[in-house]
């Protein structure tokens, strides 16, 4: 006999068969597209066998949608097979709001190319090939595939330690894989090719560049449909698109993966520093800076070398070996060991805008998003085990004044615990994973637990933020570390004249500078709010007659520390308003005859539009009234 789950009623007992008809049993197969059998995943065609429990999987649920999208991702692969004979298929999984595959073609592809796979897709799907799983003999299954041709498919079944592997057919089309899959192509409907790059074999650059195609598939049209209203909205959104239009930085040749920051682009990012070194300041932090190379036996004590070397840059000094940090965190630990410290003197906050290198392959870089050479907004904390619990909930509450009041943010906090590779005994891990979760249930934070995520020192808080158009970035983590307190013999004096351990907390809000910078770029499609703006006001005289006047203007509202530029180009009124609307400034101010008469200005405001003459000083006024967290309003 066997169970049935059903969240509307108590377990069901039934009788065997395939899972697919028992489902239809209790008409819970409408919208299944697999299942789960003792927690173990099977097709719909799998025939019950043993005891146990039977889940549906609905195909809306979000292991629905990866097997949904790892279908699309055999089907698409069958409608390449079916153009390209000659092709050869290396894996195709899903991923995140969509599937890849990568091939090796017998010619290269673009994105011009994907409406007619999609149309062969929609074919092989209307034939409704049952995907039937298949378990062969390891020697079998190199045979077969062997006989294809199939190279990138005999690699990986070689490396596979079981005797058995599992195949999928459908129609004239053969993978390796484990499933499940959807019952035949006909239940694939809802899909959208997306994009081709290219990708080395097994992520190795020593490896043949494969092309990867990249799409997406969902349970109903709908969603589909709102999925690509969103890519269009994100495409719109690019932050190296906008960086570009906007004359804000620049990714050269010359420094793959080290960008650089143009003066509007500097405007911004000396905002967010002054900003963010004047919320630390009010919440009790001082700020330190630490060398960016460190002798390479402080890597090797704090555990870098062994957990992180892969992603560092070496160097030699007086023939000496030295890295480059790709943390800040050694050099804020050696600053609390230069002096004694005393009970009286924890909890103690520092906090450092450190620049950190971090190798990162080719592939991966991405405009500001991801990039070798960043800006760490790190803090570190050292407390008593007494504090910490306090010391976690006051960095919850700066990230959401920081994230929900300042900028706009919605977000969602994730517990990532004990890793593999981590250091420390496990009581220690129990100590510190405990201290995050009360702290986290103790202020009522909704959250999630990420198991084995947590960082190889200590379990962690990341906080993702959502933005506008629903993605979301991780950006802010609280860290809890007994490790590095141990291994760099860190202390305290106690109430009792005794030495003790402090506890420490790692702690970024913002994370990387520059990657924050990317995010508020697409936040606010360039857009800046006004205080954040790197021209906030720009002022447009009618012709050169006006210039003198403009510079007078321009000259008071510096005063004021507004950021103000002149269009002095010999252009219609018309053309410079729109440029300034393309540009995104707030403000813009038009001078001409009547308004040097009147010694008056008139202002338009980028959403808002005309808000009629008036005198500068009052101009002023408007503007002083803009939100400004430096302001203090």
């Amino acid at each position: 006999m066997f169970e049935l789950k059903n969240a509307n009623e108590d377990m069901i007992e039934i009788e065997s068969g395939s899972v697919l008809n028992v489902l239809k049993r209790w008409e819970m197969h409408k919208e299944a597209v697999a299942a789960k059998i003792n927690g173990r995943y099977v097709d719909l065609s799998a025939e019950i066998a043993e005891s146990g429990l039977l889940e549906a999987i609905d195909g809306a649920s979000e292991e629905g949608l990866d097997i949904i999208r790892h279908s699309a991702a055999h089907l698409m692969a069958q409608a390449f097979q079916s153009l390209y004979p000659e092709a050869h298929f290396g894996i195709g999984p899903s991923i995140k709001n969509g599937f890849y595959y990568d091939m090796e073609l017998p010619e290269s592809i673009s994105e011009e190319a994907l409406p007619k796979i999609e149309k062969e897709m929609k074919r092989l799907a209307k034939r409704a090939f049952p995907i039937e799983r298949q378990i062969l003999k390891k020697e079998e299954a190199i045979a077969f595939f062997k006989e294809r041709g199939e190279k990138y498919k005999v690699e990986l079944i070689e490396e596979i330690e079981d005797g058995t592997v599992s195949l999928y057919r459908q129609g004239d089309y053969v993978d390796l894989c484990r499933g499940p899959h959807v019952p035949n192509t006909s239940w694939i409907k809802h899909f959208k090719l997306l994009s081709v790059a290219g990708a080395y074999w097994r992520g190795d650059e020593k490896n043949i560049m494969l092309t990867r195609v990249y799409g997406t598939a969902f349970a109903d049209e709908e969603s589909l449909q709102t999925y690509i209203t969103r890519l269009e909205e994100a495409k719109n959104r690019d932050h190296r698109k906008i960086g570009k239009e906007l004359d804000l930085f620049s990714i050269q040749p010359e420094g793959p993966g080290f960008p650089f920051f143009h003066p509007k682009g500097m405007a911004i990012l000396n905002k967010l520093t002054e900003f963010w070194r004047q919320v630390h300041e009010k919440n009790g932090y001082c700020e330190i800076r630490t060398p960016l190379i460190l002798d390479r036996s402080l890597w090797i004590r704090s555990g870098h070398w062994d957990h992180y070397r892969d992603n560092m840059y070496f160097t030699e000094i007086d023939e000496m070996p030295f890295a480059i940090k790709p943390m800040n965190c050694p050099g804020g630990i050696l600053i609390y060991k230069s002096q004694i410290r005393s009970y009286r003197d924890l909890p103690l906050r520092m906090a450092e805008l450190g620049i950190v290198h971090r190798h990162e392959r080719s592939g991966v870089l991405h405009g500001l998003m991801r990039v070798r050479c960043f800006t760490q907004d790190d803090a570190h904390l050292y407390c008593t085990p007494e504090q910490v619990k306090d010391e976690i909930k006051g960095i919850m509450y700066l990230c959401q004044y920081i994230y929900r009041d300042i900028f706009g943010f919605k977000y969602t906090m994730e517990l990532s615990t004990r890793p593999e590779n981590s250091m420390g005994s496990e009581e220690q891990w129990n100590i510190a994973e405990t201290a995050l979760k009360e702290a986290l249930e103790e202020t009522n934070m909704q959250y999630r637990v990420n198991p084995g995520d947590g960082a190889f020192y200590g379990p962690k808080i990341d906080f993702h933020l959502e933005d506008c158009i629903g993605r979301t970035w991780q950006c802010g983590t609280i860290q809890l570390d007994f490790q590095m307190p141990e291994k760099f013999d860190l202390t305290f004096v106690g109430a009792d004249g005794k030495e003790h351990r402090p506890v420490m907390l790692h702690r970024t809000i913002l994370g990387s500078l520059e990657r924050f910078f990317g995010i508020l770029i697409e936040q606010f499609a360039g857009a800046f709010p006004y205080w954040l703006a790197p021209v906030q006001v720009r002022l447009l005289p009618i012709s050169e007659d006006f210039l003198d006047y403009a510079r007078l203007v321009q000259a008071k509202l510096v005063a004021n520390n507004i950021r103000v530029e002149i269009d002095s180009r010999d252009e219609k009124l018309g053309k410079k308003i729109r440029d300034a609307q393309i540009q995104k400034i707030p403000y813009m101010a038009v001078i001409g005859e009547k308004e040097v008469a009147s010694d008056q200005v008139a202002p338009r405001e980028r959403s808002r539009g005309d808000l009629g003459a008036m005198s500068i000083n009052s101009f002023i006024d408007v503007l002083m009234e803009e939100k400004n967290p430096l302001l203090n309003k």
